[in-house]
């Protein structure tokens, strides 16, 4: 059973950056596409990025395009999302989430099935 835990989520000034970590345990992260996505107080949730299971291959939301990086480092388990330029829009709480590779390309959000608590992200002057 995949477990994850996002972290490095706070309280940044507009025009910042924070990079969001994703560990993963339970199980090796190669086998699984990771995404992030994102809930805004009021909102619906919604996707920002994902990552196939080697990396090769990368999703953004259209709102965050050339400013948000997702990566992911295998051998540590680990997936990230570098926020720069941040602006309060992007305030949220903010999930990392996974499923199985074979389940074919990352974009298909409907089918994440493993979920972090969460991180919050607050952009604010």
């Amino acid at each position: 059973q995949l477990q994850l835990v996002e972290s490095g989520g706070g309280l940044v000034q507009p025009g910042g950056s924070l990079r969001l970590s994703c560990a993963a345990s339970g199980s090796t992260l190669d086998r699984y596409a990771i995404a992030w996505f994102r809930q805004a107080p009021g909102k619906e949730r919604e996707a920002v990025s994902c990552i196939n299971s080697r990396g090769d291959y990368t999703w953004y939301t259209n709102s965050v395009k050339g400013r948000f990086t997702i990566s992911r480092d295998n051998a540590k388990n680990l997936a990230y999302l570098q926020m720069n330029v941040l602006t309060p829009e992007d305030t949220a709480v903010y999930y990392c989430a996974s499923r199985s590779a074979a389940l074919g390309l990352c974009m298909l959000f409907s089918t994440y099935n493993y979920w972090g608590q969460g991180t919050q992200v607050t952009v604010s002057s």
